[in-house]
């Protein structure tokens, strides 16, 4: 079955409205003659207005880096996913590490994230990985596993779901997983889908990597079976650097 390969950037808490603004223009003319169809991006949630007014008319979609937990009422701080549809978003991040480790997010917070995310119509891309301890320990599969089976409880449809492998030892730090260490998670990940979900729905999934992936790694780990794109953070601020990563995706593609 042949999944979506997606590329997107992650900006975290980066770029003014008139960074943004620059970054979405340049990304559209660049963009101009690609077939590559799913390229996104998710800015802070201060420029989605700007963002949203510049792809209405391009290839690249428009997602949101985290979710409240109502579509509206009293929780302050927080952004409903009514908000987020109401600029364009298509897509949400859910789950990040950072959301996990600093927030204390919890997998039944990020479960019913999701549920809300597919009730919204907005597609879910939920992270999970392990830390370098877990890893050392051989844990890896395990708590993965563990993070997804929390994270799609209930959820009727899980075909429609975006898993990010993102292992935290990855995260910013310049290291990245081996290509025989996400290939081991990413056909795990699958096996354990077939196992709760059903025959065939791992291989319905489209399960992407994260963690320090760039111009110099981004080909060799699109080789890897079974990886679906991308979810990358400091290489997706430069619009020169997320457009090498785009022209490279497509040479892979193709």
């Amino acid at each position: 079955m042949k999944r979506n390969f997606f590329l997107i950037g992650n900006w975290k808490m980066n770029k003014t409205c008139a960074e943004t603004a620059y970054f979405f223009n340049q990304l559209s003319k660049q963009l101009e003659s690609h077939a590559f169809k799913y390229v996104g991006v998710a800015p802070p949630f201060t420029s989605l207005n700007v963002a949203g007014s510049l792809v209405n008319n391009s290839c690249v979609w428009l997602g949101a880096q985290n979710m409240g937990l109502a579509e509206k009422g009293a929780h302050t701080g927080e952004i409903s996913p009514l908000m987020l549809k109401e600029h364009g978003v298509k897509f949400v991040i859910l789950g990040h590490s950072e959301r996990r480790s600093i927030y204390h997010e919890t997998d039944t917070m990020v479960e019913a994230k999701v549920e809300i995310a597919l009730e919204s119509g907005m597609i879910p891309i939920v992270c999970v990985g392990e830390t370098l301890e877990q890893r050392k320990a051989g844990q890896t599969l395990e708590v993965v596993s563990g993070q997804i089976n929390r994270a799609l409880d209930g959820i009727e449809n899980p075909s429609r779901v975006v898993l990010a492998y993102e292992p935290l030892w990855a995260i910013g730090t310049g290291k990245v997983a081996s290509v025989e260490d996400v290939e081991r998670v990413h056909s795990g990940i699958r096996a354990f889908l077939d196992q709760k979900c059903g025959n065939g729905v791992g291989e319905m999934l489209s399960i992407l990597y994260g963690g320090s992936v760039n111009e110099k790694n981004i080909a060799n780990l699109a080789k890897i079976e079974g990886v679906d794109g991308f979810l990358v953070g400091g290489a997706s601020l430069k619009i020169e650097d997320f457009v090498s990563l785009i022209r490279l995706t497509e040479e892979h593609l193709s």
